[in-house]
């Protein structure tokens, strides 16, 4: 069983996807339940995962390796480790609590958009599963096409417009990729006489700084709008805004995730001369640091509520490519674990609006007010994922953030004082969001006589809140799973470091566990 676990992982959701195939489109209540399974039963198979994970062990488990087009060097070969790991338990959680809070919006072409979701969780387990480079792009590439779906026919009035945007932004990225994917491919034959996608053999290549130059930026492009780092953003609020609800929340909480796992699992490791190339790094700090502030004035300035969490995605995302690029273990260990905390609080933050969005059917913030008279649990859930987001000591966002900002001060005290303001932004958004849509007197009569929060909605929530505050009391586990491969990269981009092997003090997993310890 554990030989081909992984596997059962990955293609459970595809062997629903083609049962659901056979079902009859009149039956929708059927499709429904059939959908719902399979998704619960994709998270419940991939607990063992966890189980069974060694935290001891450096590089990969899980492993299972077979010649796929064996004329080209293309294998089947896919692993896990710690990092992998948090980001496929994110994934294989959000998808099942997606396709259950779709259970009243969707009525139109039922069956069609739980294929979709079906197909999507797939390409998305296999992206953060791959060890070979020709089977990650061909997740990558499948991603592109369900969701370019779910946002084109069941999205809202400028659903066209924002799915092509979506498509080719993002299909652009990916072929500037592939060329830099066949640079390495083409020069591993040069150097070894054999060719391979394999990224361990890919990751002994010899490469001058200037040659690994052009890989980098050409990774670089793909991953950065998949993000999306500024200047590529523009395609995200569009898509947000009207995506399904659903899709909003797998969009922000897994598909930008994809990029940032790009860094970490390629760009950084394959590339290590470019990847500390002090002009390098700059310039992937500046645009950090400027999607940290530009998305969080942007949000502060946002008259619809879903647009406002689609930008405050764009300042998140600019913490993790942050700590990604301050090369040290805090920063980079503190990434990963913000990636799995704003799935977590931004997929709440999608999940609320899409309740209030089913019962009025109108995202203007003006259009409420004192919501929290009249639903007492709905304004208790959006406290709880609000301050999540704000990163509240206490609640996952801020161990996260805690840690980006010790790597990012490591790294250089003016990224730290200039990240910070992203916080007191985001803080500053956020509460004042709450204030207008559930504090005060009920302004609008339409208000009056909304239904709170039903059983089923409460399930969605209930999972994401209780991982949020695990998070944020207990965050030991997490920084263990992450202390070895994250070591690992370290050492690879920058092998002074360690000294004799052993970890400097600066090391992340003490640091950052007393830093959640100390809460």
């Amino acid at each position: 069983m554990d030989q081909h676990l992984l596997s059962i992982v990955l293609f459970t959701p595809l062997a629903g996807f083609l049962i659901l195939l056979l079902i009859p489109g009149k039956q929708k209540d059927l499709i429904k339940v059939w959908a719902n399974l399979v998704g619960f039963v994709g998270f419940l198979i991939s607990l063992p995962l966890v189980s069974r994970f060694d935290k001891g062990i450096s590089g990969f488990q899980f492993q299972e390796s077979t010649d796929w087009i064996p004329s080209i060097g293309a294998h089947f070969h896919i692993g896990i480790d710690g990092i992998s790991l948090l980001l496929i338990m994110l994934t294989t959680l959000v998808g099942f609590l997606a396709i259950l809070c779709s259970w009243n919006a969707i009525d139109e072409r039922v069956k069609e958009y739980y294929a979709m979701f079906l197909l999507l969780q797939t390409g998305m387990i296999g992206v953060f599963v791959s060890l070979d480079f020709f089977l990650f792009y061909v997740f990558w590439e499948l991603v592109l096409v369900p969701m370019y779906f779910i946002i084109g026919v069941w999205g809202g009035p400028r659903k066209l417009y924002a799915a092509i945007k979506f498509f080719l932004y993002t299909l652009a990225g990916s072929v500037l990729m592939l060329l830099g994917i066949l640079t390495l491919y083409f020069q591993y034959h040069q150097q070894f006489g054999a060719y391979t996608f394999e990224i361990a053999e890919l990751m002994k290549l010899d490469l001058p700084l200037g040659l690994q130059q052009w890989v980098f930026w050409s990774f670089f492009i793909g991953f950065a709008i998949k993000v999306p780092m500024f200047p590529f953003h523009t395609w995200l609020p569009d898509a947000h805004v009207e995506a399904p609800t659903a899709g909003s929340v797998i969009l922000a909480s897994v598909l930008l995730k994809m990029g940032t796992y790009g860094f970490i699992r390629f760009s950084l490791p394959l590339l290590p001369k470019a990847s500390v190339d002090q002009t390098i790094v700059q310039v992937l700090a500046v645009l950090s640091i400027i999607g940290i502030i530009y998305g969080a004035l942007v949000s502060l300035m946002q008259q619809d509520w879903k647009k406002l969490v689609a930008y405050s995605s764009v300042s998140h995302l600019g913490f993790c490519t942050l700590g990604i690029f301050a090369l040290n273990p805090n920063g980079l260990a503190g990434s990963v674990l913000q990636q799995v905390n704003h799935g977590i609080s931004t997929g709440m933050l999608f999940l609320i609006i899409g309740v209030i969005y089913e019962r009025r059917h109108t995202r203007e913030i003006a259009e409420y007010g004192g919501l929290a008279h009249v639903m007492p649990k709905f304004a208790t859930v959006f406290a709880i994922a609000m301050l999540s987001s704000a990163g509240l000591p206490l609640l996952n966002g801020f161990v996260g953030e805690f840690a980006i900002l010790q790597g990012a001060f490591e790294a250089s005290h003016a990224w730290a004082a200039f990240s910070v303001m992203g916080v007191i932004l985001g803080a500053a958004y956020l509460l004042w969001l709450y204030q207008r849509t559930m504090l005060g007197q009920v302004t609008n009569g339409r208000n009056l006589h909304l239904p709170d929060l039903s059983l089923r909605e409460l399930v969605v929530f209930v999972p994401l809140i209780a991982w949020g505050f695990w998070i944020g009391i207990y965050p030991k586990p997490y920084f263990d799973l992450l202390d070895k491969p994250v070591q690992q990269i370290v050492e690879r981009v920058r092998p002074d470091y360690y000294q004799g092997g052993a970890q400097r003090v600066a090391s992340a997993k003490p640091r950052a566990v007393e830093a959640g310890a100390a809460q």
